[in-house]
């Protein structure tokens, strides 16, 4: 719906237009500006000094292509107008084409912005008054950003008109919105601390309440790309605060798409926090808002979050959790299938071995659940091979030798030697260069090495000295305490195994 606000003096006028097209009424309002504020969102037009204008779009239902600030009111740039909000291009080119073609060009600008078809900035216009000197500014700021032709992204260009743009703004609110766009290419790029300060810059004493929320939003997803172990427990109450206030007045403008956005953040705060309650009814109330809105995608992803909250919190002495966390990620394969996003479906199949392994159940369904997780490791490592993706082929690797070291034992192989086996795939790739990993899937090789089938009649000295140097390496690596100390372990029962066989 597009709603166009203007006093009643404009109100015969603007209808009397609108039904030049049947049934139009049907998709546009016409409002009292002096009974309802106008909605700060790109579906909105004004009527301001007899002229059409436009709200900053803080809800972020279009690119943030700024438009010129006032246009003649008149049938064809009214029709013009509305059709491009309704996304009908070619009725807005019907009545623009020859009319206003300079409208439609601007208009044509968001169409391709949302497409994804690359816009040259020397497209852009403009009459360089005050206001369109800032507009010219942002613009290309934009451009640069959201639509720059493969291979042709110029960051230190984007910053500058950002910057420029930021500087001859011309009011506090137009400020913001350039400054908030600016604030997402940096933490698009990593670079959350730089984002910060681009928002601590804006003065936002006097800014409508829905910059503010979204200038709120924006630094909650900077603090998010902040998060690191060991967890800032000021920094994690933060987030929950300000997360909680952004997330009420989303819910409070029916905004419920971006509310289930909100709430996987909220959901990933809560986990970390190891508030696992609070986080599984976030998560839920968000899969509940994308399947209302049929947003497949999103709620797979939702159901991503989920099962990995569920194994996380069976992990923590709650084991009836385990299945809950398998149901999650079934219903997540079924929207990230092998053909549609075999990385995702990959991924999956990773986690489902894990928890398949670590499920506890009687002893009579373990054969069964080992072999169900067996197949989902080898789904996994069939997408994420040791040539393509090796860090990734590492961690596979060292899960599935982990998952053999607690299978049931076969009787005509030894799991032990299959763990051995994937452990040292893993070690192939988990180079010096990743230290901790590389010494946790040490000392996972060394506890396999011990319980592996040795002949009870000799010494396998090849064995010994492997084991050995591997256990000696563990302490060029790291100086976690524990890992030391689960290494000193191994050379001690290495030396004592030594002695024996001397005597």
């Amino acid at each position: 719906m597009v709603s166009i606000f203007a006093t009643t003096e404009f109100h015969d006028q603007l209808r009397s237009i609108i039904q030049q097209e049947d049934r139009l009424e049907e998709l546009v309002t016409v409002v009292d500006v002096l009974e309802q504020r106008p909605t700060p969102d790109a579906h909105t037009i004004l009527v301001k000094n007899g002229e059409l204008a436009f709200t900053l779009d803080w809800y972020n239902q279009q690119p943030p292509f700024l438009l010129p600030e006032e246009i003649a009111l008149n049938a064809d740039n009214l029709l013009g107008v509305v059709f491009s909000k309704l996304n009908n291009y070619e009725k807005a080119y019907e009545y623009l084409h020859k009319s206003n073609p300079g409208l439609f060009t601007e208009l044509d600008f968001i169409n391709r912005l949302q497409q994804g078809i690359p816009v040259r900035p020397k497209e852009l216009i403009s009459n360089y008054s005050f206001f369109e000197e800032y507009r010219l500014m942002h613009n290309n700021a934009i451009m640069r950003h959201y639509a720059a032709a493969p291979g042709e992204f110029d960051l230190e260009k984007t910053a500058y008109f950002y910057e420029e743009a930021i500087k001859s703004a011309p009011t506090d609110e137009h400020q913001a919105f350039t400054a908030r766009q600016y604030a997402l290419l940096l933490i698009d790029l990593g670079q959350a601390a730089q984002a910060g300060k681009a928002l601590e810059r804006i003065n936002t004493e006097q800014l409508s309440a829905a910059a503010k929320i979204e200038l709120l939003h924006t630094q909650c997803q900077a603090w998010l790309q902040q998060l690191s172990v060991p967890y800032d427990q000021d920094l994690l109450d933060r987030l929950k605060n300000n997360l909680w206030e952004v997330l009420q007045a989303y819910e409070q403008a029916n905004r419920s798409v971006e509310a289930g956005l909100l709430l996987l953040d909220a959901t990933q705060i809560a986990n970390v926090d190891s508030s696992f309650a609070e986080a599984l009814g976030y998560v839920t109330r968000a899969i509940h808002i994308f399947a209302e809105e049929g947003l497949t995608e999103l709620m797979g992803n939702a159901q991503l979050r989920k099962g990995t909250l569920l194994y996380t919190w069976a992990q923590q002495d709650n084991p009836q959790f385990f299945r809950a966390a398998v149901e999650a990620y079934q219903e997540a394969l079924k929207v990230f299938t092998k053909q549609a996003a075999p990385s995702v479906f990959a991924e999956v199949h990773h986690h489902l071995g894990v928890i398949y392994t670590d499920m506890p159940t009687d002893s009579k369904k373990k054969s069964i659940w080992a072999g169900v997780a067996n197949s989902s490791f080898l789904e996994a490592l069939e997408y994420y091979t040791k040539s393509e993706f090796p860090y990734e082929y590492g961690m596979i690797c060292n899960s599935y030798a982990n998952a053999f070291t607690k299978f049931p034992q076969a009787v005509l192989t030894d799991n032990y030697e299959k763990a051995l086996f994937y452990y040292q795939e893993a070690l192939d790739v988990r180079t010096p260069a990743f230290p901790f990993e590389r010494a946790i899937t040490l000392l996972n090789y060394l506890e396999a090495s011990w319980r592996v089938g040795n002949s009870d009649e000799e010494f396998n000295e090849v064995r010994f000295l492997d084991m050995l140097a591997k256990a000696q390496e563990v302490k060029t690596l790291v100086e976690e305490p524990e890992m030391l100390t689960a290494a000193d372990q191994h050379l001690e029962l290495l030396e004592e195994l030594r002695l024996a066989v001397s005597k």
